[in-house]
């Protein structure tokens, strides 16, 4: 396999040089532009990352400044474990009690979700992610609708993602003035505004260069290491919940500490499935390396490997900050009852803990500084899903959101209507806690959903046409892919579920995230089969066509004179040979 650059070309009649040419099917990947013998002539040299994205049908229009602790750091902040576990007391601890047993269960099968994703990443690294997988790997006759769906299931995940992360930040600003000013309580115009100004600051933060964003995200990784480790300490050293309670031990026993409490009015074991939202979620951002694929370097080695890292150190370090919280907790009834009116469990677990009201302050100040970076981070791996999807013609106005900044060189429009569409999201605070609680349920669904649709191909219908990249699961790919498609299939109906049932079901009660997210899904299928058909087939390449020729290493006329050779070859061969 090999990228061609001429050392010498001449201008004719005022017409740019060729420099390189990128032969696609040496490229031995299965593309929108492979097998039909093209060749794409260009007038400057091209590294061997520019010339995988253009065999894949796109120009390289990001600078590629990210390295593989920088798309790791992106990941590990939009997971923000710290902030995310504090999020999802309503989820997990609330639902089946402080048991870390859930967290391990999901964990197992949330790695084999990522797993999956990554051995697919590394043979497509495009910002398109899993939706350019689809349009590879489905029959050609679906192919269209099934990337379409795709696509409009991992925007909905990524829409919800900075939203949701910036509504429980302002909801932990404002329980920490509750706690410290006793007798208020935020309305919710008060947290809608609060939760807005964090929107804009994240996303004039996201409309910054690549090299800043890099920079941003770098610290903010750094600082959530640092406030988890401090905090996990603060309240294995820091507890002095006798001081509070008398009666009761330091610690739990093993007996309280990994003991369940199904306060669902559902069996234990359908409880148990649906605490798995609270992991889901405090473990969701492990496909962002997969949409910043176009500004790493050596993107099908450093994509897939970001991915397993973050899935696989979220997963341990979270499991060791819940065996904190099992051993720890004092009275999960008095925290659903929130009788200081906090809004926010994990505020209110904190004050079980510590009678030094200082420490309260100190646990909640980091990991509020914790869940800012995670927003930002959310916030930045969503524009750049607008983005290609837009490049690929798939929304309304796409001309406008698939523009890259000339000055910062990045889609700055991608991120602003990002940003309207999550402040139009967060009106569903206005309609009750459970209606905003919807948007954490579908950025679950919407997620995995788009994650497996190239997984369940991949072992299904192109079972013997998938060529795995230089980064794969070998002989395991098949058994970690059907894995992960029955966990899927199992959790999507568990995450619609309500906690309570029959005549305990009010509107008030209801778990809206099935009309939340399948609303639009349906809503985006009848727009396909109404009018998108004619005109959506898939991504398709943003190269322009002058620089496309058919049938080899030709030069067009021209370009340079007929005895002139392309002569100067750099070996690409790793992108196919290398070793996960």
């Amino acid at each position: 396999m090999q990228l061609v650059n001429s050392k010498r070309q001449t201008p004719e009649q005022g017409l740019s040089p060729i420099v390189s040419q990128v032969h696609v099917d040496d490229f031995h990947v299965t593309s929108i532009l492979s097998n039909k013998d093209v060749t794409i002539n260009l007038d400057h040299q091209v590294t061997k990352d520019e010339a995988l994205i253009l065999a894949l049908g796109y120009k390289q229009e990001f600078r590629r400044e990210f390295s593989l602790w920088s798309i790791f750091c992106v990941s590990f902040s939009v997971l923000g474990l710290l902030p995310s576990i504090a999020a999802c007391f309503d989820y997990q601890q609330l639902v089946i009690g402080m048991s870390p047993i859930p967290w391990i269960l999901a964990i197992l099968f949330i790695t084999s979700v990522a797993l999956s994703m990554a051995e697919v990443a590394s043979v497509w690294p495009c910002s398109s992610g899993t939706p350019y997988a689809v349009s590879q790997l489905a029959p050609p006759k679906y192919a269209p609708i099934l990337t379409w769906l795709t696509c409009f299931s991992n925007w909905m995940c990524q829409i919800t993602a900075a939203p949701s992360v910036n509504y429980s930040c302002a909801c932990l600003m404002l329980a920490l003035h509750s706690y410290n000013s006793p007798g208020y309580s935020a309305t919710n115009g008060q947290i809608y505004g609060l939760t807005t100004g964090i929107q804009i600051a994240h996303a004039i933060i996201s409309s910054m260069p690549t090299k800043f964003l890099a920079r941003f995200n770098n610290m903010g990784t750094i600082l959530n290491m640092i406030f988890l480790t401090i905090v996990f300490v603060m309240i294995l050293a820091g507890n002095d919940r006798q001081a509070l309670y008398p009666d009761i031990p330091k610690f739990n026993s093993n007996a309280t500490a990994w003991s369940l409490t199904n306060q669902t009015e559902f069996p234990s074991g359908v409880a148990m499935l649906m605490s798995f939202l609270g992991v889901i979620w405090a473990m969701s951002g492990y496909d962002s390396p997969y949409h910043i694929s176009e500004e790493c370097a050596s993107p099908e080695l450093a994509v897939p490997r970001a991915i397993t890292l973050t899935a696989t150190c979220g997963g341990a370090i979270g499991f060791v900050f819940m065996l904190a919280i099992a051993y720890t907790l004092v009275d999960l009834d008095t925290i659903a009852e929130d009788p200081q009116g906090l809004g926010q469990p994990f505020v209110s677990y904190l004050s079980q803990i510590f009678s030094n009201r200082k420490l309260v302050v100190v646990a909640t100040s980091m990991t509020v500084i914790s869940s800012f970076f995670m927003g930002g981070s959310c916030m930045f791996a969503a524009s750049r899903v607008t983005y290609a999807y837009s490049r690929d013609g798939l929304f309304p106005l796409s001309r406008y959101w698939k523009l890259v900044n000339k000055t910062t060189q990045t889609p700055v429009n991608a991120v602003w209507i990002n940003m309207l569409l999550g402040q139009l999201l967060l009106l569903l605070m206005f309609a009750g806690d459970v209606a905003i609680g919807a948007i954490f349920s579908v950025g679950g669904i919407a997620g995995f959903v788009s994650f497996t649709v190239p997984t369940a191909l991949k072992i299904t219908v192109a079972h013997k046409t998938f060529r795995p990249g230089p980064w794969n699961l070998g002989r395991f790919s098949r058994p970690i892919g059907f894995v992960t498609c029955a966990f899927v299939l199992v959790m999507i109906p568990i995450l619609c579920f309500p906690t309570v049932r029959g005549k305990d079901l009010t509107l008030d009660e209801m778990n809206w995230t099935a009309l939340v997210f399948f609303g639009p899904m349906l809503l985006s299928l009848i727009w396909f089969l109404v009018d998108a058909h004619k005109w959506y087939k898939g991504p398709k390449s943003n190269l322009e066509p002058e620089t496309i020729t058919y049938g080899g290493y030709e030069v067009p006329s021209g370009q340079a004179s007929s005895d002139e050779k392309v002569d100067s070859h750099i070996d690409v061969s790793p992108l196919r040979d290398s070793k996960n």
